[in-house]
């Protein structure tokens, strides 16, 4: 079943470092086949509380591989990096049938 990444970029602390992040993640995602579906852009919230700062939705073909993505050698570092360079929320849904 398909399933979602959801980032949201809360801040950044080092805009070098993100964009060594940026050069080099979609490779990664699509090594694990992952599909960035949206990235940034207009939004509009609806109801709630919730205020995203910059979204980021990446769609994988199941919830196995969102996790092998994330946990993976390959991401490791970039994932560091990421962290070093920005705070952000993020979690995972799956898709239904």
């Amino acid at each position: 079943m398909k399933t979602y990444g959801f980032f949201d970029v809360l801040s950044i602390t080092d805009e070098q470092g993100m964009q060594q992040y940026r050069e080099r993640v979609m490779a990664t995602v699509d090594q694990y086949g992952g599909r960035y579906v949206a990235i940034g852009g207009p939004l509009e919230v609806i109801e709630g509380e919730q205020r995203p700062t910059f979204p980021v939705m990446i769609e994988f073909p199941s919830m196995e591989q969102a996790q092998r993505w994330y946990g993976s050698p390959e991401y490791a570092d970039l994932k560091a990096l990421r962290h070093r360079s920005a705070t952000a929320n993020a979690f995972f849904l799956q898709g239904i049938q």
